[in-house]
């Protein structure tokens, strides 16, 4: 997790999205543990509380589930779930502006598609 926070949002609600980053990326999978409330606390110099209502954001999306004793844990599905969100977020926020773009612009959609497919394969390589 990034330690910078920022004065855009809460920072419960930023530890909640750094959260979110790392399981739609990987880091954290089904079953993981998350860091302890504690550790995090102690880590990032942060309330408890505070790490508390961001770990509790996610307990109430049910992304993450809470094992008495024992800590919070990734909940099974949570990266399907959360990309199928993440999907319809884009397609009704950020797409119509990037459509708007290419046809302000006049780009070639088959040229647009052939250097994402470059670039995503690029991307691939570069992460193995």
């Amino acid at each position: 997790m990034d330690p910078n926070w920022n004065d855009n949002q809460p920072i419960y609600r930023q530890l909640r999205d750094r959260v979110v980053e790392m399981i739609l990326e990987g880091v954290l999978g089904d079953g993981d543990a998350l860091p302890s409330v504690r550790n995090v606390a102690a880590e990032y110099r942060l309330n408890p509380l505070t790490v508390l209502k961001g770990y509790q954001e996610l307990v109430d999306e049910e992304l993450v589930e809470k094992r008495r004793g024992r800590g919070m844990y990734v909940r099974e599905g949570a990266k399907r779930n959360l990309l199928k969100d993440e999907r319809q977020l884009f397609l009704q926020q950020q797409w119509p502006a990037v459509v708007a773009t290419i046809g302000r612009l006049g780009l070639d959609l088959e040229e647009l598609l052939a250097q994402a497919t470059a670039q995503l394969e690029k991307d691939g390589e570069e992460s193995e």
